[in-house]
Formats: C-alpha cells, structure tokens, sequence
C-alpha cells in the first residue's frame, strides 16, 4: 500500500514524464509563454482609452500620456514573449511594433463609434448610444475584434486570438481576429456567432445570434490534414443583413451587395446583389 507521499511523487513523476513526451510536437521554448492576465489587461487599457468613461481601470485618473506609456511598456513585454514562444523565432522590432499598435489606438476608435452609431440607429430597443457601449455583448465582442485584428494585421503571434477567444468567452460572440469587417457593423444578441478567419463583411452589415460564417470543407496536405493558409470562409458584402442561425459557408461563397439572408438557411454558393433568401418554401427572390 503506497503511501499518500509515495502516490503524490509518482504523479509527479508521471506529469514530468508527460512534460518530456510533448515536446516531439509542441515549442521547447516552454519558460515563456504570453501571460493571459497581461492580455487581458491590454485589452482593458486600450478600452479605458478609447472609452475612459466607460471602461474604467485603477489609473482612470492618470493622464491619458502616462496611460499610454504604461501600456507601451506592456505591449513590448508580450510581444517580445510571443515571438520568443513561437516556433519561427523572429527576430523583430518589439517597440516598432508596440508603437504602430498605439499608433492605430485612434483608428479603432473612430471604427467602433462608426458601430455604436450603428447599433444605435438600427435597434429599436437602445435608449442612447451609451446603453450600446455600457450593455451590448454584440459592441463588447465587436471592440475586442477591433483591438484582436490590429495585432493580427501586424503578424503578432499568439495575442490577437488569446483577445477574441476572451471576447468569446465573455459573449459567446466567436469573432476570429484575422477577419476582415467594414465599417458600421451591428451584431445584435450575438450569442453563438462564429465568424471565421478568412471572412471579409462588408459596410453597413447587420447579424443576428447563431450565425456562422463558416468553411464548408478543408483541402488536405499530403500528410491528410487540411492545409493551413486558404481562402476557406465567405465574402459579405456591404449592406446586408443576415437573420438569426442562417450557415454560410466557404471560400469561394459570396453575398452580393444588400442581400437579405434568413433565418435557418443554408448556403454554400454565392447568392447576387439585392437577393432575399428564405427557409420555408426554398425560395430565393430578388427584393
């Protein structure tokens, strides 16, 4: 009979073991690992700036300089440990790259009051637009993007989707950072969305719960597994509105300018301008 000791050391062991055994196929570098914490609080800094009344953190009272020079500091920390965890080992200007993140803080600032503005005028049940930035999980999800797709833009490893899957998990809102989304957009409830890396949407687009904008299949590498690296989630164009649970899927999938998608549909080819597409009777008819 092992002692309680003698069972704690072997798990131990076992753990070590196991520590050994990864490395056939995940990074050796395993000392530095972004901090999910430091992310988070990235997030929260760039918010804080580009909404310092509503996104409030210990130093909301300190000026917006020294915001920005604490946040400096911190993204050259990360960045540095992301690229020092992944497994090309770039070497790269960190505080070139911290700087152009800062530098784009006004950009993403005008995008997300374009979506505020948005959301404001489309739904009937917002009082103002500060009830879209205090309350909806749809411009939540939709800032953290915003945020996500600059680091992405800009080849950081790691960050940007460690962003978006904690808007996921926050919203249900499953936004991948590397899609490409115009201006003034509107997810309304959100919940169960999933929008897919190589996803581009249009201006002036609105979607509703469960969406997915999705791949329909992988194309596979000699090895059997998919290819990293195509075209593989659909193309919406500018003034749509896609209802709640429609699939749209793959790389070569197009939503024409101003189409009206339905609820519950499924589509797998590319659908032209001005078209309505419904569940119920198949129809497809132009509006």
């Amino acid at each position: 009979m092992y002692s309680v000791e003698e069972r704690i050391d072997e798990v131990a062991k076992r753990l070590a073991e196991s520590d050994e055994g990864r490395r056939r196929y995940f990074s050796d570098n395993m000392n530095m690992v972004p901090s999910r914490k430091a992310v988070i609080s990235i997030i929260k800094s760039i918010q804080s700036l580009i909404f310092p009344r509503y996104f409030l953190i210990e130093e909301a009272y300190s000026e917006t300089s020294e915001k920005i020079d604490r946040l400096f500091y911190e993204l050259k920390r990360q960045i540095s440990v992301a690229y020092s965890f992944s497994s090309d080992r770039q070497v790269v200007d960190t505080e070139e790259l911290a700087m152009r993140i800062i530098d784009g803080i006004p950009d993403i600032k005008e995008a997300l009051i374009k979506d505020v503005q948005a959301i404001y005028e489309g739904d009937p049940a917002a009082r103002s637009p500060e009830e879209v930035i205090l309350c909806y999980p749809g411009f939540y999800a939709i800032t953290i993007y915003r945020i996500a797709h600059r680091f992405y833009v800009e080849g950081i490893p790691y960050i940007p989707r460690m962003m978006t899957e904690y808007a996921h998990e926050k919203t249900g809102i499953d936004i991948h950072a590397g899609a490409t989304i115009g201006d003034s957009f509107f997810i309304d409830h959100g919940t169960g969305i999933v929008i897919g890396e190589t996803t581009t949407i249009g201006k002036n687009v609105k979607i509703y719960q469960g969406v997915t904008l999705g791949a329909k299949s992988f194309e596979l590498g000699d090895d059997g597994n998919p290819i990293k690296g195509t075209k593989r989630h659909p193309d919406i164009g500018d003034n749509c509105i896609i209802y709640a649970n429609a699939t749209i899927l793959g790389g070569n999938t197009k939503i024409g300018d101003g189409s009206v998608i339905g609820a519950s549909v499924w589509i797998t080819s590319s659908v032209a301008p001005g078209t309505i597409v419904y569940y119920g009777k198949n129809k497809t008819e132009k509006k």
